[in-house]
């Protein structure tokens, strides 16, 4: 699989996402500032709820703004058997019932699924928990997470 097509699709979203997190702010600004909406008395507090999802979706635009600018800047490396996995690998995983998944280590903040040749992959950060684990292993390795109380076993079938 295309590693560069994976990071293609990821800042695709991201700027779908970004464009629309600007739509959603531009919204909540006027409606904060919009003149029916200035407090008649103490109780009429529709403005003051309206600057505070302005200020919400401000911080939206800014997070996504910035995975961007890291998705942007990512340098994907080839899977290097001395450092094991690492920022920008491709793995491919195994769970206790021989169901197969694919895993693609990016910067923060794209925790999503992409299909690529009607393959499923899912996006994930080294700070999150699966992403944690995965860090500085090798195909072969046994990785466990738990979930909701439950301990899933997990194997690293290929890295990439």
């Amino acid at each position: 699989m295309d590693k560069q097509l994976i990071a293609r699709q990821v800042v695709e979203q991201l700027g779908t996402d970004l464009l629309a997190a600007e739509q959603a702010a531009r919204v909540a600004h006027e409606t904060a500032t919009h003149e029916e909406n200035i407090a008649e008395n103490k109780y009429d507090t529709l403005g003051l709820e309206a600057a505070y999802l302005a200020a919400g979706q401000a911080r939206r635009v800014e997070e996504i703004g910035l995975s961007l600018r890291a998705w942007r800047q990512l340098q994907l490396r080839p899977y290097d058997k001395a450092l094991g996995i690492r920022l920008s690998a491709l793995v491919l995983v195994a769970d206790e019932n021989g169901h197969e998944q694919w895993l693609f280590l990016g910067p923060e903040g794209a925790a999503l699924k992409i299909h690529i040749q009607q393959q499923a992959i899912l996006v994930l950060s080294p700070h999150a928990p699966l992403g944690q684990r995965l860090l500085g292993r090798h195909p072969g390795d046994e990785i466990e997470l738990t979930v909701a109380g439950r301990v899933h076993h997990h194997e690293i079938i290929a890295a990439y």
